[in-house]
């Protein structure tokens, strides 16, 4: 599927149903590849706080699990979402697992990585919790560094909510 905006997606949630991107037209969004056994998942606590903090002002923050950096996210979706409302409390978006890089990556991933190449130019996700920075008409911004904490993000929120 070829979009011309990040509106132009369908996803599933973590419990399997369709969603429409569309229907976070106006919203700030946050676009994390996640995972349960990583070093960064400490990040869904600081996750959770940037929601809590700016979800009025319009920021959703969308978490997509990925099993493809050293196995860490084996489990089910179910699994995933029982594990991020237990550990850290996430409120935020859950959905299905994907791949984000390689043949099989979810035409979203494809999408935002030509929007906002990383280092070098290069499209790939390097590990988990790359995060990409999504404003209020849908333009993808910016991506950031699996090592970019979500405090250093909240900065930059600020100035485009």
């Amino acid at each position: 599927m070829t979009a011309a905006s990040i509106y132009g997606f369908q996803v599933k949630n973590i419990t399997g149903q369709d969603v429409s991107l569309e229907s976070l037209r106006g919203k700030t969004l946050l676009i994390v590849n996640v995972a349960s056994q990583c070093g960064f998942t400490p990040q869904y606590s600081g996750l959770e706080a940037l929601y809590e903090k700016y979800k009025e002002r319009g920021l959703e923050i969308l978490g997509f699990p990925c099993n493809q950096f050293g196995g860490q996210e084996p489990g089910a979706e179910v699994e995933i979402e029982k594990f991020c409302k237990t550990n850290y409390g996430v409120s935020f978006k859950l959905f299905a697992k994907v791949d984000v890089n390689g043949a099989t990556a979810a035409p979203l991933y494809k999408f935002l990585k030509s929007s906002a190449p990383g280092l070098l130019g290069t499209e790939a996700i390097k590990w988990n919790f790359t995060k990409f920075l999504v404003d209020k008409n849908g333009n993808v911004l910016k991506r950031y560094a699996p090592t970019d904490t979500p405090e250093a993000i909240g900065k930059e929120l600020e100035k485009i909510l």
